[in-house]
Protein backbone atom coordinates (compact mmCIF):
# COMPACT_ATOMS: atom_id res chain seq x y z
CA UNK A 1 0.00 0.00 0.00
CA UNK A 2 1.05 3.72 -0.92
CA UNK A 3 0.24 6.47 -0.13
CA UNK A 4 0.14 10.75 -1.46
CA UNK A 5 1.11 12.09 2.02
CA UNK A 6 1.23 10.84 5.78
CA UNK A 7 -2.13 9.59 7.11
CA UNK A 8 -3.00 12.83 8.98
CA UNK A 9 -4.98 13.31 12.10
CA UNK A 10 -8.60 12.81 11.34
CA UNK A 11 -11.83 12.22 13.21
CA UNK A 12 -12.51 8.63 13.85
CA UNK A 13 -15.29 6.82 11.62
CA UNK A 14 -18.77 5.79 12.78
CA UNK A 15 -20.45 4.19 10.06
CA UNK A 16 -19.70 2.99 6.56
CA UNK A 17 -22.43 3.07 3.96
CA UNK A 18 -21.96 1.21 1.42
CA UNK A 19 -23.83 2.65 -1.75
CA UNK A 20 -24.82 0.13 -4.15
CA UNK A 21 -26.28 1.00 -7.66
CA UNK A 22 -28.59 -2.02 -9.15
CA UNK A 23 -30.44 -2.23 -12.21
CA UNK A 24 -31.99 -5.95 -13.14
CA UNK A 25 -29.88 -7.39 -10.52
CA UNK A 26 -32.51 -9.88 -8.68
CA UNK A 27 -30.21 -12.60 -8.99
CA UNK A 28 -26.64 -10.62 -8.34
CA UNK A 29 -27.80 -9.43 -5.00
CA UNK A 30 -28.40 -11.82 -2.28
CA UNK A 31 -25.05 -13.51 -2.53
CA UNK A 32 -23.37 -10.34 -3.36
CA UNK A 33 -25.12 -8.47 -0.34
CA UNK A 34 -24.90 -11.76 2.19
CA UNK A 35 -21.40 -12.10 1.51
CA UNK A 36 -20.60 -8.61 2.30
CA UNK A 37 -22.75 -8.66 5.25
CA UNK A 38 -20.78 -11.73 6.77
CA UNK A 39 -17.41 -10.03 6.28
CA UNK A 40 -18.59 -6.73 7.49
CA UNK A 41 -20.04 -8.34 10.41
CA UNK A 42 -16.81 -10.57 11.51
CA UNK A 43 -14.75 -7.51 10.96
CA UNK A 44 -17.14 -5.30 13.63
CA UNK A 45 -17.41 -2.83 10.75
CA UNK A 46 -20.47 -0.10 11.77
CA UNK A 47 -22.15 -0.23 8.44
CA UNK A 48 -25.36 0.16 5.89
CA UNK A 49 -26.31 -0.73 2.59
CA UNK A 50 -27.45 1.48 0.33
CA UNK A 51 -28.62 -0.07 -2.34
CA UNK A 52 -30.22 1.99 -5.15
CA UNK A 53 -33.03 0.32 -7.32
CA UNK A 54 -32.27 2.41 -10.45
CA UNK A 55 -35.26 1.60 -12.34
CA UNK A 56 -35.60 -1.95 -12.45
CA UNK A 57 -37.68 -4.23 -14.96
CA UNK A 58 -37.49 -7.04 -12.86
CA UNK A 59 -37.89 -8.54 -8.93
CA UNK A 60 -34.81 -6.34 -7.78
CA UNK A 61 -36.56 -4.00 -5.41
CA UNK A 62 -38.43 -7.42 -4.37
CA UNK A 63 -35.77 -9.13 -3.46
CA UNK A 64 -34.56 -5.90 -2.05
CA UNK A 65 -37.47 -5.76 0.79
CA UNK A 66 -37.21 -9.96 1.54
CA UNK A 67 -33.74 -9.33 2.08
CA UNK A 68 -33.66 -6.74 4.68
CA UNK A 69 -35.81 -9.78 6.95
CA UNK A 70 -31.91 -11.15 7.16
CA UNK A 71 -29.55 -8.34 6.44
CA UNK A 72 -30.66 -5.28 9.37
CA UNK A 73 -28.17 -3.12 8.12
CA UNK A 74 -30.00 -3.09 4.28
CA UNK A 75 -31.69 0.55 3.95
CA UNK A 76 -32.30 0.03 -0.22
CA UNK A 77 -33.89 3.11 -1.69
CA UNK A 78 -35.70 3.78 -5.11
CA UNK A 79 -34.43 6.03 -7.40
CA UNK A 80 -37.29 7.56 -9.06
CA UNK A 81 -35.65 9.10 -12.50
CA UNK A 82 -33.70 9.68 -14.49
CA UNK A 83 -32.01 6.70 -14.54
CA UNK A 84 -28.37 6.08 -15.08
CA UNK A 85 -25.51 4.66 -13.19
CA UNK A 86 -24.31 7.45 -12.31
CA UNK A 87 -27.03 9.19 -11.03
CA UNK A 88 -28.27 6.57 -8.94
CA UNK A 89 -24.33 6.67 -7.50
CA UNK A 90 -25.42 10.18 -6.33
CA UNK A 91 -29.10 9.36 -5.45
CA UNK A 92 -26.92 7.31 -2.88
CA UNK A 93 -24.85 9.40 -1.85
CA UNK A 94 -27.23 11.73 -0.86
CA UNK A 95 -29.68 9.12 1.26
CA UNK A 96 -26.49 7.60 2.78
CA UNK A 97 -26.17 8.29 6.47
CA UNK A 98 -22.57 7.27 6.76
CA UNK A 99 -19.40 9.44 7.54
CA UNK A 100 -17.66 7.54 4.86
CA UNK A 101 -18.71 5.29 2.25
CA UNK A 102 -17.69 3.13 -0.57
CA UNK A 103 -19.06 2.58 -4.03
CA UNK A 104 -19.67 -1.11 -4.36
CA UNK A 105 -21.21 -3.15 -7.50
CA UNK A 106 -24.47 -5.22 -7.00
CA UNK A 107 -22.48 -8.59 -8.73
CA UNK A 108 -20.10 -9.66 -6.58
CA UNK A 109 -17.17 -8.38 -8.69
CA UNK A 110 -15.76 -6.81 -5.64
CA UNK A 111 -14.20 -8.63 -2.77
CA UNK A 112 -15.76 -8.00 0.63
CA UNK A 113 -12.10 -7.81 1.93
CA UNK A 114 -11.11 -5.34 0.10
CA UNK A 115 -13.84 -3.36 1.47
CA UNK A 116 -13.08 -4.01 5.12
CA UNK A 117 -9.45 -3.11 4.01
CA UNK A 118 -10.54 -0.06 2.90
CA UNK A 119 -12.76 0.98 6.10
CA UNK A 120 -9.02 0.11 8.37
CA UNK A 121 -7.17 2.50 5.96
CA UNK A 122 -9.55 5.27 5.85
CA UNK A 123 -9.70 5.22 9.59
CA UNK A 124 -5.46 5.18 9.44
CA UNK A 125 -6.38 8.70 8.47
CA UNK A 126 -6.57 8.72 4.75
CA UNK A 127 -9.61 11.02 3.11
CA UNK A 128 -9.84 8.55 0.44
CA UNK A 129 -8.96 4.83 -0.84
CA UNK A 130 -8.47 3.84 -4.19
CA UNK A 131 -8.01 0.41 -5.36
CA UNK A 132 -5.82 -1.17 -8.28
CA UNK A 133 -6.57 -4.38 -10.12
CA UNK A 134 -3.19 -3.49 -12.09
CA UNK A 135 -0.49 -3.45 -9.26
CA UNK A 136 1.30 -5.80 -7.24
CA UNK A 137 -0.92 -8.11 -5.24
CA UNK A 138 -3.72 -7.14 -7.24
CA UNK A 139 -5.80 -9.62 -9.69
CA UNK A 140 -8.91 -10.13 -11.88
CA UNK A 141 -10.70 -13.17 -13.10
CA UNK A 142 -12.17 -13.66 -15.54
CA UNK A 143 -11.89 -10.00 -17.23
CA UNK A 144 -13.26 -10.00 -20.78
CA UNK A 145 -10.04 -9.40 -23.14
CA UNK A 146 -11.79 -6.67 -25.07
CA UNK A 147 -12.92 -4.47 -22.18
CA UNK A 148 -9.46 -5.48 -20.31
CA UNK A 149 -7.93 -3.62 -23.47
CA UNK A 150 -9.92 -0.65 -23.69
CA UNK A 151 -9.90 -0.08 -19.98
CA UNK A 152 -5.82 -0.47 -19.44
CA UNK A 153 -5.51 2.32 -22.63
CA UNK A 154 -8.00 4.53 -20.89
CA UNK A 155 -6.45 4.24 -17.98
CA UNK A 156 -2.79 5.18 -19.34
CA UNK A 157 -4.63 8.06 -20.95
CA UNK A 158 -5.68 9.24 -17.84
CA UNK A 159 -2.76 8.43 -16.14
CA UNK A 160 -0.79 10.76 -18.96
CA UNK A 161 -3.33 13.83 -18.11
CA UNK A 162 -3.36 13.83 -14.92
CA UNK A 163 0.06 12.15 -13.58
CA UNK A 164 -1.38 11.55 -10.64
CA UNK A 165 0.13 7.92 -10.53
CA UNK A 166 -2.99 5.75 -10.68
CA UNK A 167 -3.61 3.04 -12.79
CA UNK A 168 -7.01 2.25 -12.06
CA UNK A 169 -8.86 5.46 -12.49
CA UNK A 170 -11.79 4.07 -14.41
CA UNK A 171 -12.95 1.49 -11.22
CA UNK A 172 -15.74 2.32 -9.46
CA UNK A 173 -14.75 0.73 -6.19
CA UNK A 174 -12.91 3.42 -4.17
CA UNK A 175 -13.47 4.89 -0.54
CA UNK A 176 -14.39 8.21 0.30
CA UNK A 177 -14.69 10.22 3.71
CA UNK A 178 -17.83 12.07 3.76
CA UNK A 179 -15.95 15.39 3.67
CA UNK A 180 -14.40 14.32 -0.05
CA UNK A 181 -18.30 13.80 -1.17
CA UNK A 182 -19.64 17.18 0.07
CA UNK A 183 -16.60 18.86 -1.13
CA UNK A 184 -16.24 17.78 -4.67
CA UNK A 185 -20.00 18.29 -5.42
CA UNK A 186 -21.78 19.04 -7.66
CA UNK A 187 -21.27 16.33 -9.55
CA UNK A 188 -21.90 16.23 -13.52
CA UNK A 189 -21.37 12.61 -14.73
CA UNK A 190 -24.94 10.83 -15.33
CA UNK A 191 -23.57 7.84 -16.18
CA UNK A 192 -20.54 5.57 -15.82
CA UNK A 193 -18.01 7.83 -16.36
CA UNK A 194 -19.01 9.41 -12.45
CA UNK A 195 -16.45 6.62 -11.69
CA UNK A 196 -13.88 9.06 -13.03
CA UNK A 197 -15.35 12.48 -12.03
CA UNK A 198 -14.74 11.41 -8.24
CA UNK A 199 -11.56 10.02 -7.99
CA UNK A 200 -10.47 12.67 -10.42
CA UNK A 201 -11.80 15.63 -8.78
CA UNK A 202 -10.79 14.97 -4.99
CA UNK A 203 -7.05 14.38 -6.20
CA UNK A 204 -7.53 17.60 -8.08
CA UNK A 205 -8.65 19.01 -5.13
CA UNK A 206 -6.18 18.19 -2.92
CA UNK A 207 -7.41 15.37 -0.26
CA UNK A 208 -5.10 13.03 0.34
CA UNK A 209 -5.44 9.58 -0.86
CA UNK A 210 -3.62 5.51 -0.17
CA UNK A 211 -3.60 3.52 -3.05
CA UNK A 212 -3.84 -0.66 -2.55
CA UNK A 213 -4.09 -3.52 -4.37
CA UNK A 214 -7.51 -5.02 -4.66
CA UNK A 215 -9.11 -8.06 -6.32
CA UNK A 216 -12.07 -8.16 -9.47
CA UNK A 217 -14.00 -11.20 -10.51
CA UNK A 218 -16.55 -11.08 -13.81
CA UNK A 219 -20.40 -11.37 -12.68
CA UNK A 220 -21.74 -14.49 -12.27
CA UNK A 221 -25.32 -13.56 -12.95
CA UNK A 222 -26.94 -10.67 -15.27
CA UNK A 223 -25.48 -8.91 -17.46
CA UNK A 224 -23.10 -6.11 -17.63
CA UNK A 225 -24.28 -2.43 -18.09
CA UNK A 226 -21.67 -0.59 -19.19
CA UNK A 227 -21.59 -0.37 -22.96
CA UNK A 228 -17.99 0.59 -24.30
CA UNK A 229 -19.34 1.89 -27.27
CA UNK A 230 -21.46 4.58 -25.64
CA UNK A 231 -18.96 5.45 -23.12
CA UNK A 232 -15.82 7.04 -24.76
CA UNK A 233 -17.16 10.73 -25.47
CA UNK A 234 -18.24 10.41 -21.63
CA UNK A 235 -15.19 10.05 -20.25
CA UNK A 236 -13.33 12.27 -22.20
CA UNK A 237 -15.80 14.89 -21.76
CA UNK A 238 -15.39 14.39 -18.05
CA UNK A 239 -11.55 14.07 -17.73
CA UNK A 240 -11.18 17.42 -19.79
CA UNK A 241 -13.88 19.15 -17.23
CA UNK A 242 -11.59 17.99 -14.26
CA UNK A 243 -8.35 18.71 -16.23
CA UNK A 244 -9.79 22.37 -16.97
CA UNK A 245 -10.14 22.45 -13.33
CA UNK A 246 -6.97 21.70 -12.54
CA UNK A 247 -4.60 23.88 -14.97
CA UNK A 248 -7.33 26.98 -15.22
CA UNK A 249 -9.36 27.20 -12.09
CA UNK A 250 -6.58 28.59 -10.23
CA UNK A 251 -7.54 26.99 -7.38
CA UNK A 252 -11.15 28.02 -6.52
CA UNK A 253 -12.49 24.76 -6.29
CA UNK A 254 -9.89 23.73 -3.92
CA UNK A 255 -9.92 22.50 -0.36
CA UNK A 256 -9.83 24.91 2.03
Amino acid sequence: MSSTATPAVLPPLALFSLVIPARDEEASLPPTLRALYAALTAAGVPHEFVVVDDGSRDRTWAVLQELKVEIPTLAPVQNPGPHGFGRAVVYGLNHMHGDACTIVMADASDAPADVVKYWRLLNEGHECVFGSRFIKGGRVIDYPRVKLAVNRMANFFIRLMFRHGLNDTTNAFKAYRRTVIDGCRPFLAPHFNLTVEIPLKAIVRGYSWALTPISWENRKHGVAKLKIKEMGSRYFFICMYVWLEKYFSRGDYARK
